[in-house]
């Protein structure tokens, strides 16, 4: 599978929660890094758990998924949006390193809409979203 394909994938199974399915798209020695909340998950087993003990009420909303060069590389960015029925709307831009059809590292930027408010001497300047 091409490594856009491989993560187009890893999003549909992450909405449908096929967790197995989900794990065979990933390295066993699988890093993920989440800089906004300073965490690093190391191996597929807790990379998965992490994401299927989360607190359901959310879906997956595939905004773009974006590879270098000619789609064949190895590193694959994808921009997504996860509504919550509780916890509100996030977004994640995701930084992914395929290899051999599987990711092997990820970098996520996890963040909701509004939560780093525009100071005010910006205002001239910019329109709100």
């Amino acid at each position: 599978m091409e490594p856009m394909a491989v993560v187009r994938e890893f999003w549909a199974r992450m909405q449908a929660r096929d967790w197995v399915g989900l794990g065979a798209l990933l390295a066993d020695d699988l890093v993920v890094e989440w800089p906004v909340s300073a965490e690093r998950i190391v191996g597929r087993a807790d990379f998965v758990a992490v994401n299927a003990q989360y607190p359901e009420g959310w879906s997956i909303h595939v905004m773009r998924v974006v590879a270098d060069g000619d789609g064949d590389g190895e590193t694959v960015v994808s921009e997504v949006e996860v509504p919550h029925e509780t916890m509100g709307v996030h977004r994640v831009v995701s930084l992914w390193t395929v290899r051999d059809g599987r990711i092997t590292g990820g970098r996520e930027y996890w963040t909701e809409p509004g939560s780093d408010p525009s100071p005010q001497w910006r205002a001239e300047f910019v329109q709100p979203l």
